[in-house]
């Protein structure tokens, strides 16, 4: 999972993958600490053609607010630019797995 550098990174990856899976977390939330490398294996496996980006709020916070982003941690999944599907809080990385593999089938297969 590639770590954000500047909110334009952002706009490119959003304008330039067919799908997206954005991490918004930050360095104090243990539950993102957890949950990153999970989540990122976890895509690569099952999911090896979408971008994945992890945003550090701590760091990035104009972004965070500007995306809706008011706890942590969340994950935002896009295809084609639009948001298809976002978990906020308390999920677990099957209930991402799951929500992704309809689209997912849909753009890639």
């Amino acid at each position: 999972m590639e770590a954000l550098k500047s909110a334009d990174q952002w706009s490119q990856q959003l304008e330039n993958s067919p799908g997206l899976v954005v991490l918004y977390g930050g360095a104090h939330c243990q539950v993102c600490q957890v949950l990153k490398p999970k989540l990122s294996q976890s895509l690569s496996e099952h999911f090896p053609k979408l971008a994945q980006l992890y945003v550090d709020c701590e760091v990035h916070t104009a972004l965070c607010a500007q995306s809706g982003v008011m706890s942590l941690p969340v994950v935002a999944v896009y295809f084609e630019g639009q948001k298809t599907f976002e978990a906020v809080r308390t999920f677990s990385v099957g209930e991402v797995l799951a929500a992704i593999e309809r689209p997912y089938g849909l753009f890639f297969d």
